[in-house]
């Protein structure tokens, strides 16, 4: 298999106003990879490593508060050395079928596909802040990781993409479909997600093969980022940098959501939705854009979870 490449480039993209940011390779935005070149050593796992701190340090409280708690903490985070090991031992507790998918054997097949690609940890890292900061219902990060199907089901689909990329697809669509029937979040291993992603309840989710999520994207429930059914190769939807996708909407086809829209719950979208545009009903149609779009990425409908359109101009 060849190796993951984005045929999509910005300057297939006029209809836009503004580029969503140039993928990859190895499915990383230009924005993603310069921040981490400059990032500190805890956006990477390293020994300062303070979403690992943080998560450690929320799962001892919760194991001293509960007894009840203390060996399920203590087996999934506080003997963990790591973020990645933690992850790797979860989701194989939760993926792995008794007496046909050993938990071990998944374990290491999980760690080995996270190990290799350090920007999935990073990526992790970032949802993590994501769901704390964005998801009025989460108060700890640790219930996040423990909790979150939204999160582990992301996090399953980070590790099946490395798999992809590396051509190894039996073992990438094993697990696709073992958090498909587990997280009810179906994402082909092909699909290109970014970082800082929340996926909120997440019940319902279907990414395909083409698809490309940019970072700071919100996305709720029963959402398809999907095909039309009549074409082949690149046919997914291309998603920018802070985009809000509402609860049942679907968005079909290889169309263009530019950064900072927002997709009303329900929508169907079958035409680009340029930048810092709301997008609501069956077909979707702009209902109003701010007069000024650039806005800071803390600004971005994807990062605010603010699903209104009355503060737009029609």
């Amino acid at each position: 298999m060849a190796a993951c490449v984005d045929k999509w480039h910005p300057t297939h993209a006029g209809r836009l106003t503004g580029a969503i940011y140039r993928y990859l390779p190895d499915g990383a935005t230009d924005r993603a990879v310069a921040a981490a070149a400059a990032a500190p050593a805890s956006a990477s796992g390293g020994d300062d490593d303070d979403v690992w701190d943080e998560l450690r340090a929320e799962a001892q409280a919760d194991a001293d508060a509960e007894p009840l708690l203390r060996k399920y903490y203590a087996d999934l985070v506080l003997s963990r050395p790591s973020l990645e090991a933690a992850l790797a031992a979860h989701l194989s507790a939760k993926l792995c079928v008794p007496g046909a998918l050993p938990q071990d054997a998944l374990r290491d097949l999980l760690a080995a596909a996270l190990a290799a690609r350090p920007e999935s940890g990073r990526a992790a890292r970032a949802d993590l802040r994501a769901a704390r900061d964005r998801d009025a219902a989460c108060g700890r990060m640790v219930h996040c990781f423990l909790y979150y199907k939204g999160f582990l089901a992301l996090q399953a689909h980070r590790a099946a993409h490395g798999l992809w990329c590396e051509g190894r697809s039996a073992p990438a669509f094993l697990l696709q479909s073992r958090a498909s029937e587990v997280f009810g979040v179906d994402i082909h291993p092909g699909a290109r997600i970014g970082s800082g992603i929340l996926f909120d309840h997440a019940t319902g989710i279907v990414i395909g093969e083409t698809a490309v999520v940019g970072n700071d994207v919100s996305i709720l429930h029963g959402v398809t980022l999907g095909g039309t059914g009549k074409e082949s190769g690149d046919r997914h939807p291309k998603v920018g940098d802070g985009v809000l996708i509402g609860a049942g909407a679907s968005v079909l086809g290889n169309v263009r959501v530019g950064a900072g829209a927002k997709i009303g719950a329900g929508a169907v979208v079958l035409r680009d939705v340029p930048e810092g545009t709301t997008a609501v009903g069956n077909p979707a149609k702009a209902v109003g854009k701010k007069a000024a779009p650039q806005r800071r990425p803390e600004e971005q409908p994807g990062v605010t979870m603010e699903q209104g359109w009355s503060d737009y101009v029609i």
